[in-house]
Parts: structure tokens; C-alpha cells; sequence
């Protein structure tokens, strides 16, 4: 059966949330939002490229910081309300420089960091 963007259920603003997820490890590594042209510039280049709803343009995972995240898998949740982008990711997922988006773990009440920031690669040699 051939993919057909408009069977997926998008919201209001033509959205749908994209979870990117460590190809390897399963580690969830950020959500993000898609809409049907991120989708099509995903499947065609193998590039994660997610829709920024506060700078309202494209954006491909690492353009600008080399933190990227390459397609191996996108799945489409039962509801066809949600992705699942199966990633290589390189370096940082997120934008403060931590693996995962998720580092803040609520524990007996309480919310506590579980990550600190990657150490930043050094320059190249001149």
C-alpha cells in the first residue's frame, strides 16, 4: 500500500507530534512537530526535518549545531496521530545540549535532573 500524508490525523494547525527514538538503544530522544512537507522532506532526503512552530519555517535536525539525526524507520502510531521517527542520532538531541529532551525525572514529589550537557567537541586542529 503506498503512504498517503493525508490519512494521518493533523491537528488545527496541520501538525502532527513527531517522537524521535535512538534507532539502537530505544532511548526517546525528543518530540517534535511535523506537518505534511517536513514529512515528505524526511522521507525523500532520510534527514529528520521537523516544522518550528515559533520560527514558523523548516527545520532539519543539525543543520546549524551537526547534531543530527538520520532516518531509519518512521511509523505511524494505531490512531495515525503520532509518529515515530526512528533515528541515528550524532551527538545532542537537545537543544541544551543533553542526549535527550527528557532529563527532568519527578521523583517523590520532587523534580530532579538525570542529565547533565554533553561535553562539547573539541575544535578541529589548524
Amino acid at each position: 500500500m503506498t503512504f498517503d500524508p493525508s490519512t494521518l490525523k493533523f491537528n488545527e494547525a496541520g501538525l502532527i507530534p513527531a517522537i524521535a527514538q535512538d534507532a539502537t538503544s530505544g532511548e526517546v530522544l525528543m518530540m517534535a512537530w511535523m506537518n505534511v512537507e517536513s514529512i515528505a522532506r524526511t522521507l525523500t532526503s532520510g534527514e529528520a526535518t521537523y516544522w518550528s512552530r515559533s520560527r514558523q519555517e523548516f527545520w532539519v535536525k543539525g543543520a546549524t549545531s551537526g547534531h543530527t539525526q538520520q532516518l531509519v524507520d518512521f511509523r505511524i502510531d494505531c490512531d495515525r496521530d503520532c509518529l515515530l521517527i526512528e533515528v541515528n542520532q550524532t551527538g545532542a538531541a537537545c537543544h541544551t545540549g543533553r542526549r535527550t529532551c527528557f532529563y527532568t525525572s519527578v521523583q517523590d514529589g520532587e523534580e530532579v535532573e538525570t542529565a547533565q550537557p554533553m561535553p562539547q567537541e573539541a575544535p578541529p586542529s589548524a
